[in-house]
């Protein structure tokens, strides 16, 4: 998944904000700024400049990640100009 955001994405980089835990679970608001290539949540962007934050929530089991639940105003992010 990660791989592939990077390929669309070349200078993939995200804040984190609130960053929330529990024993079994993580979460925090992610913040990105990026240009993607091709489209980006369903809008073609084509390198044009998208900001937008994800909630997002890890499951945890064994020391890795086994569900992720994010969350993403995708209104939005097509809405920008």
């Amino acid at each position: 998944m990660l791989e592939d955001d990077v390929a669309q994405i070349p200078e993939l980089r995200f804040d984190i904000e609130l960053p929330v835990a529990q024993p079994d679970s993580i979460g925090s608001r992610l913040r990105f700024d990026c240009s993607p290539r091709g489209t980006s949540l369903g809008p073609p962007v084509n390198g044009k400049r998208v900001r937008f934050a994800e909630n997002v929530f890890y499951r945890l089991h064994q020391g890795g990640i086994t569900e992720v639940w994010p969350v993403i105003d995708k209104a939005a992010t097509e809405a920008q100009p």
